[in-house]
């Protein structure tokens, strides 16, 4: 996995082995309940990012605290094979504009590369519109509940 300055990113291997409460706090307070929608459908097994291809990945500062989270899934919307989804995509507030969010990214994407030929993504958010255009994602709606998509 890669790695930048003290930020590590690693594959979670299992979700519930980590402490996501601030990051779930964080994300509710800004108006986001998708950190918790990942706990619980990793709770549930709705979701767990354990098919072929998926995974659950984190970014942890030197202190050994999850700060960035992020899965890679094969999209349920789509009808074809070869369509991954970035999905419970997240970095703490004091974390953000550093690289960490690009790093978690790019990783996912590494990741995806060997699974996928499209990777797509569902934003309502103008500064999140930005950060995925900014790292190569196009903005269309090719895919089925997706606003951005990239050929692998």
């Amino acid at each position: 996995m890669r790695q930048i300055n003290k930020y590590e990113v690693r594959q979670i291997k299992n979700l519930l082995d980590h402490d996501l409460e601030h990051l779930v706090k964080e994300s509710k307070d800004e108006g986001f309940r998708f950190v918790e929608r990942l706990l619980n459908d990793y709770k549930d097994g709705s979701n767990a990012f354990n098919l072929p291809g998926e995974g659950l990945f984190g970014v942890w500062n030197e202190d050994g605290v999850l700060v960035a989270i992020g899965g890679l899934n094969k999209d349920p919307f789509s009808d074809g094979l070869g369509i991954g989804r970035l999905r419970r995509f997240y970095v703490r507030k004091d974390y953000r504009r550093n690289g960490i969010g690009s790093l978690l990214v790019n990783s996912i994407l590494d990741e995806a590369r060997k699974h996928f030929k499209v990777m797509v993504l569902n934003t309502d958010t103008e500064k999140a519109d930005k950060f995925y255009t900014a790292l190569g994602f196009t903005k269309g709606h090719l895919y089925p509940k997706a606003t951005h998509f990239m050929e692998l």
